[in-house]
C-alpha cells in the first residue's frame, strides 16, 4: 500500500516507553507537580507519570503513543514517527519501569499549633470571608500543618471519619503547591452537607468558600462539593449520603476542562435520573477571581466625595 509505514515491535515498544513528562516538556507545556504525577499547565485534567497518562475529565488513560494520537491528533504512524524522532537529534528519555508501590494508609497531615498564616493566606491573599474560613476551621474541615504550613482541607465520611485532605500552599511567589495526600478516598473530598435540595459543586475547595463568601445568605442550608479535580466521584457519593438533594449546580471553572466536564456529569446525572441539573459560570475563570475583583475594587465615593471631586 503507497505510503505505509511499517514498524517493528521493537520500535513500537521503544515509542511507548517515551517519558512523557521529558517529551511534553521539550514540546514547550508547561507541568505542575500533583502528588506523585505531573499535571499539564493547558489542561488541568490530564496527568502524566513515567510513560503513561490519565485524563481525569474523560477517565481514559494508556501509554505514550496513543496520548499524542489524542493530545497532538496524530496518526498512529506519525505518533510514534514523532516519539522515535527526538528532537534535534536527541531522542526522548525512555520512561524507567519500577515496580508499583504498594498504597499508603491515609493519614492526615499533622497540624500546627496554630493557623495563623494559613487564616492570613485566606482572609488577605484569597479574600475569603474571615467569618466563613471560621465555621471550617472550628468543624476542624480546615487547618494548617506543621512541616510546610499548607492549608489542609479535610473531607469526611457519614461517620465522620476523615477519609481525604487535599494540601494548598501558603506561598505566594511562584507556583503553589497544591495536592491530595496519599491513600486518601476521592469520594470523601471537602464538603458541606446542608438540609436543602440544592448541591453546589466545584473543582476546588478555595472557590467552594469563594462562592460561600460570594452568596452568604442561609449558606449553611445548602450542600457543597469540591471534587479536587474533575472526576464526579465526591459528588455521587454526596448524593447517596443525602438523597434529599435533587438540584445540582455544577460551578467549574470557566474554562476547556470546566465546559468539558459539565457536560460528562450532566449526561451521567441524567443516567441515575437527576434531572434539575444547571451551570453556573464565575465571570472570570473560577470564583476565586472574581472574589478577589470584588474585593479589592476600590469602593465608590460617597456623594460628598463625589462633589469634592467635581469641585476640585
Amino acid at each position: 500500500m503507497p505510503g505505509y509505514v511499517y514498524f517493528t515491535e521493537e520500535q513500537k515498544q521503544r515509542a511507548n516507553q517515551v517519558d512523557l513528562e521529558d517529551f511534553l516538556s521539550r514540546q514547550g507545556e508547561k507541568l505542575l507537580r500533583s502528588g506523585r504525577e505531573k499535571r499539564l499547565v493547558s489542561d488541568h485534567s490530564i496527568t502524566v507519570r513515567g510513560n503513561r497518562w490519565y485524563d481525569h475529565a474523560t477517565e481514559k488513560g494508556g501509554y505514550a503513543i496513543d496520548f499524542v494520537q489524542m493530545f497532538y491528533g496524530q496518526s498512529f504512524p506519525d505518533a510514534v514517527t514523532m516519539l522515535l524522532g527526538g528532537e534535534q537529534g536527541q531522542a526522548y528519555r525512555e520512561s524507567r519501569q519500577t515496580e508499583p508501590e504498594p498504597p499508603k494508609p491515609f493519614m492526615l497531615p499533622e497540624a500546627h499549633t496554630d493557623m495563623r498564616r494559613v487564616f492570613a493566606y485566606l482572609v488577605s491573599t484569597r479574600c475569603l470571608d474571615r467569618n466563613v474560613v471560621s465555621v471550617f476551621a472550628k468543624a476542624k474541615m480546615i487547618y494548617e500543618d506543621a512541616k510546610y504550613h499548607n492549608a489542609v482541607f479535610v473531607g469526611y465520611d457519614s461517620d465522620g471519619v476523615p477519609r481525604h485532605a487535599h494540601k494548598r500552599g501558603t506561598y505566594t511567589s511562584g507556583e503553589p503547591f497544591k495536592g491530595n495526600v496519599e491513600g486518601c478516598d476521592p469520594k470523601y473530598s471537602f464538603h458541606w452537607n446542608g438540609q436543602s435540595d440544592t448541591v453546589y459543586v466545584f473543582e476546588a475547595p478555595i472557590d467552594l468558600l469563594s462562592f460561600i463568601s460570594l452568596y452568604q445568605k442561609d449558606w449553611q442550608k445548602h450542600s457543597y462539593v469540591a471534587l479536587c479535580g474533575v472526576a464526579e466521584h465526591a459528588l455521587m457519593q454526596l448524593l447517596s449520603d443525602a438523597p434529599h438533594v435533587r438540584q445540582v449546580a455544577l460551578c467549574l471553572d470557566n474554562d476547556k476542562a470546566g465546559i468539558q466536564t459539565r457536560k460528562r456529569i450532566k449526561q451521567s446525572l441524567s443516567e441515575r435520573g437527576y434531572q434539575d441539573v444547571f451551570p453556573l459560570f464565575p465571570q472570570l475563570k473560577d470564583w476565586n477571581e472574581d472574589l478577589q475583583i470584588m474585593a479589592k475594587s476600590p469602593p465608590k465615593p460617597t456623594e460628598e466625595q463625589w462633589m469634592s471631586m467635581q469641585m476640585g
